[in-house]
């Protein structure tokens, strides 16, 4: 069974990268520094536990290094090749001791909802993308405060759910997908639902890892397609993060984060505020254009 993720995983990634590799050629289109940092820094500690969607966009939004209409999906490529390779080591190591219903269900759930969900942000007014990802960015630091007070559930010990439990997660994890088209990342609630439910936490891992795998694999190549991202900070990104990802799995491995989360909580609450402000804004321009139109008659 593990094989049998690892293959399309792994051919996958090799798709992904071609596609990065055709567009950057087509574009000529060359890494920033600042984005490898970026890449390299978000992913280490992504690998080690932190999360990486919302440290990028609030990073984003500090440094207005895109507009707020590309933060998502260039997050989400950007994100993408780092990604499958945490997918991958989490699978070899960790992917076996989980029953396999939850772990191929939940993991082609989120595939689904991001290939499905990725035509969405092209299609969804300004404001609206900025109200979405400012709730996210309030809600990953509300999480970022609970496992730092240690108000985060412990979780259990079990390797699989109950058939009840186990639909709700799948079906949970497909609107988790369809999020991370908006830059809204998985690891944090699916961490916390499967916790809830008596899951030993380090098999979530393998789980979240490998179902945004599959969703940035799917939903990554559409927003390619769409052309709506910034390539030279996705390149930037992936070739900073995937060896940030290497390092941090087989050679740090664990290491203190308390003080590192209430620094990410400052960052991640003022790109909110800031993100939050701007879509109220765009909310008034929107309806106050809206009432200047004639009605037909």
């Amino acid at each position: 069974m593990l094989i049998a993720l690892l293959i399309p995983l792994g051919l996958a990634t090799l798709g992904l990268i071609f596609l990065l590799a055709r567009a950057a050629i087509a574009r000529r289109a060359t890494p920033t520094f600042e984005a490898v940092v970026l890449g390299a820094v978000t992913n280490f500690f992504d690998t080690l536990g932190i999360g990486s969607f919302a440290p990028t966009t609030a990073w984003f939004k500090f440094r207005k290094m895109v507009p707020d209409r590309l933060i998502p999906p260039t997050v989400l490529v950007g994100q993408g090749l780092p990604t499958m390779t945490e997918a991958i080591i989490f699978l070899v190591l960790l992917g076996v001791a989980v029953d396999p219903v939850l772990l191929v269900g939940c993991m082609m759930a989120v595939f689904l909802g991001g290939v499905l969900g990725a035509p969405l942000v092209a299609k969804t007014r300004v404001w609206m993308i900025q109200l979405v990802v400012s709730v996210a960015l309030i809600a990953a630091a509300a999480l970022y405060i609970a496992t730092n007070l240690h108000l985060m559930p412990g979780g259990g010990t079990a390797t699989g759910l109950p058939i009840t439990p186990t639909i709700i997660a799948i079906v949970a994890n497909f609107v988790f997908g369809v999020l991370l088209n908006y830059g809204v990342g998985n690891y944090a609630p699916t961490l916390v639902m499967l916790s809830l439910m008596g899951m030993d936490p380090r098999l979530c891992f393998p789980i979240m890892a490998g179902g945004a795998a599959l969703a940035v694999a799917g939903a990554g190549a559409r927003h390619i397609g769409i052309g709506q991202i910034n390539l030279r900070i996705v390149l930037g990104m992936t070739l900073g993060g995937i060896p940030a990802v290497l390092v941090a799995a087989f050679i740090v491995k664990s290491m203190p984060l308390e003080m590192l989360r209430w620094m990410v909580i400052v960052v991640v609450v003022y790109a909110a505020v800031i993100m939050l402000r701007a879509a109220l804004i765009g909310r008034r321009e929107h309806d106050a254009e809206a009432a200047t139109v004639p009605l037909a008659t």
